[in-house]
Formats: structure tokens, C-alpha cells, sequence
């Protein structure tokens, strides 16, 4: 793409650090994500109105 076609996109740019990969796959904060399910198992989802 030009500069000008960039300019004019809506669409962002992003560039991922490719260091990023190692935590593919990985619990990072296995306490937040328990406590999380537990809070989405007895409330659910809000419902989205479309």
C-alpha cells in the first residue's frame, strides 16, 4: 500500500512482537482466569442485542 491509501484506511495497523509467541497457549494469571470462570458460570454471558 501507498501512504496515502494508509492514511485513508479505516483499517489499523498493527505489528505483533514476534516475542509474543512464548506465552502462546499459557495460564499467565491462573487465579484471575478461576476466579473469572466461576463469576461467568453462575452469572453467564450478558445478552447482546442485535
Amino acid at each position: 500500500m501507498k501512504i496515502e491509501q494508509l492514511n485513508k484506511s479505516k483499517v489499523p495497523i498493527i505489528v505483533l512482537d514476534k516475542k509474543l509467541e512464548q506465552f502462546r497457549g499459557k495460564v499467565l494469571f491462573p487465579d484471575k482466569l478461576k476466579k473469572a470462570n466461576e463469576i461467568l458460570a453462575k452469572t453467564g454471558l450478558p445478552k447482546i442485542k442485535s
